[in-house]
């Protein structure tokens, strides 16, 4: 078994502090704790369920689902990754716009997973398909940067450091053909690649559109 895990960009250092990634992370972490206290009720009540949006049902869930995650790897994983990405885009794009981009990523990514999985009753949760849309914009903005990864293949264990656009474009060529891969099984729960592959390509058509255009960087 191998993966990698981006640690950080390492090609530049942020303009501004990034206090919008910080203060998301701080509220997934929030919100995970209020599921901790709820529980099962808490977690069904604010999770996505694709066939009550459909229904025209719980719209807000689209919203709420974003900050919502299934267990501690789910959440630490996905604020790894949000944490290596989330600060360059943005230092591009100003807090506010990208705390909207951010949102938007999200909205998109939960609309992708209802439309995959109309008839759905599972509860779809995680910030994942909102993160996706970070990396979009990360690969259109700066592609050439180098992020420190660790990766790993059994017991092996490294860091390097590895171009954006390789990075991110094998993560989500996985994701594409895991997708491809899994629409007959749409009702078996897991990972929800159609709401990665919809926030990452709403990520990198939209992200130079957020970003200023003085923060683009070459390959």
């Amino acid at each position: 078994m191998g993966g990698m895990i981006p640690l950080a960009d390492e090609s530049r250092r942020t303009v501004r502090s990034p206090v919008a990634t910080i203060a998301i992370i701080a509220i997934n972490f929030g919100v995970f704790i209020l599921e901790l206290i709820g529980g099962d009720q808490f977690v069904m009540q604010w999770s996505e369920i694709p066939a009550d949006v459909v229904a025209g049902h719980h719209w807000i869930t689209l919203l709420t689902s974003q900050f919502m995650h299934a267990g501690w790897m789910h959440i630490i994983g996905n604020m790894v990754f949000l944490h290596a990405f989330g600060p360059r885009v943005e230092d591009a794009m100003g807090r506010l716009k990208y705390t909207l981009f951010y949102l938007l990523s999200g909205l998109v990514a939960a609309l992708a997973e209802t439309a995959m999985t109309p008839h759905s009753t599972l509860p779809s949760l995680g910030a994942s398909g909102a993160i996706a849309g970070v990396m979009g914009a990360f690969i259109v903005i700066s592609p050439g940067d180098q992020i420190k990864t660790l990766w790993f293949f059994g017991w092996l264990a490294r860091v390097s450091f590895i171009p954006a656009f390789l990075l991110i474009g094998v993560w989500f060529f996985i994701q594409l053909f895991d997708q491809i891969g899994s629409v007959a099984d749409v009702q078996s729960g897991g990972v929800a690649y159609a709401a990665h592959v919809g926030g990452f390509l709403f990520g990198a058509i939209t992200g130079r559109l957020f970003a200023r255009s003085s923060d683009f960087s070459e390959w």
